[in-house]
């Protein structure tokens, strides 16, 4: 032992520079790879500085970016009774399931696009934690005959809807195929008069219970308020990501074909009482349940109608964070609708006029 000090101390002698190559090349070795699996972002601090509140769960942790905050622990009690129940109603051991998620464990880190300095146990933790806790959420969301009087989350409306927007913010995501790969409808049973609730579905499963979530938080804001049909969102042959890459598939999935490209095209900018005094008519689009469906012919201008509903900002501005991260900007549809919009309701006037118009509604 002596003798590799003395041995280190003589090296750094010969060569000064030893012990900052050392300190890199643990730098080098902590860093996360560089792969397409990246999905899950911190938002940039350009966005952040102007909404702080809409990027920051105000009640759960999903995921290592936001665990261990004061302001969220005492979630953390209520996401152990929920692995209590789940573990109650199956016959394989908690260390089945720790050995799925270290089996994971270079994959889902590879999904957080900063390295996650965490310990190999504590990230598995989390991770199993935490997605049993979503697991165990939306079933009960969806099956409510499971909910006990005990069970605060679904005691109290405003705790439920906190954890339902904690869910949908960039920040907070889990990568989706652990939720899948833990899943299993078996241990989910419910009476054969919830069948009919399945919706054509043939089976329980995760990505029916995220779909039946996303509607129910009011995630989609398009004219008649319907959200797309699973068949529709999940028809692309690329995975689902997370809950913020579902959300933006319930508006791009409708519009787009596998063929299909955009070229970016410049926009102008005059505001809806600009377009009102040149002349511009306008109209409430009814022709599909797409927000991005606005066409401009003979002088009328048809849009869609906009529902705007309490949790309506902090949905847009996650999904737009999201497009920042992951989307050319040929692809950032929703991004390039907000910025449309922005353009044109520039004063209280343009908003009153869109009511008026019912071409928006709040509520």
């Amino acid at each position: 032992m002596k003798g590799s000090i003395e041995a280190a101390s003589n090296g750094a002698r010969e060569n000064p520079y030893i012990v900052l190559e050392t300190s890199l090349m643990k730098e080098l070795d902590r860093l996360s790879l560089m792969t397409n699996s990246r999905c899950i972002h911190p938002v940039s601090p350009q966005l952040r500085l102007v909404c702080e509140k809409a990027y920051t769960p105000q009640l759960v942790s999903v995921g290592p970016l936001h665990h261990g905050k004061q302001a969220l622990k005492r979630m953390e009690e209520h996401k152990m009774r929920y692995l209590r129940y789940f573990l109650g109603r199956t016959n394989l051991s908690l260390m089945h399931y720790i050995e799925k998620i270290k089996d994971q464990e270079a994959e889902l880190r590879s999904c957080y696009s900063q390295t996650i300095e965490l310990k190999s146990d504590e990230f598995v933790k989390i991770i199993l934690v935490d997605a049993i806790f979503i697991i165990e959420f939306l079933f009960r969301s969806w099956y409510s005959q499971l909910l006990e009087e005990s069970d605060c989350l679904f005691g109290s409306p405003r705790l439920a809807n906190h954890v339902w927007l904690d869910l949908l913010l960039l920040e907070n995501q889990l990568p989706f195929f652990i939720l899948e790969d833990l899943f299993d409808p078996d241990i989910f049973p419910f009476p054969s008069n919830y069948s009919n609730r399945l919706e054509g579905v043939e089976s329980l499963s995760m990505i029916f219970l995220s779909h039946y979530f996303l509607d129910k938080a009011g995630v989609f804001i398009g004219a008649t308020g319907m959200v797309p049909n699973l068949e529709t969102i999940c028809c692309s042959e690329v995975k689902v990501q997370h809950f913020v890459d579902l959300s933006r598939r319930f508006y791009v999935a409708p519009i787009l074909k596998p063929e299909s490209t955009r070229r970016p095209i410049g926009l102008t900018k005059p505001s809806i009482e600009e377009l009102n005094q040149a002349g511009v008519q306008f109209k409430v689009g009814h022709s599909s349940n797409s927000l991005f469906d606005i066409k401009f012919k003979g002088g009328i201008l048809e849009i869609p109608k906009l529902r705007v509903l309490g949790s309506t900002e902090t949905i847009l501005r996650n999904l737009v964070a999201f497009e920042q991260c992951n989307f050319a900007s040929g692809q950032r549809y929703i991004s390039d609708y907000i910025a449309m919009m922005d353009y044109l309701v520039d004063t209280p006037k343009d908003v009153g006029f869109l009511l008026s118009m019912e071409l928006l509604k709040v509520g």
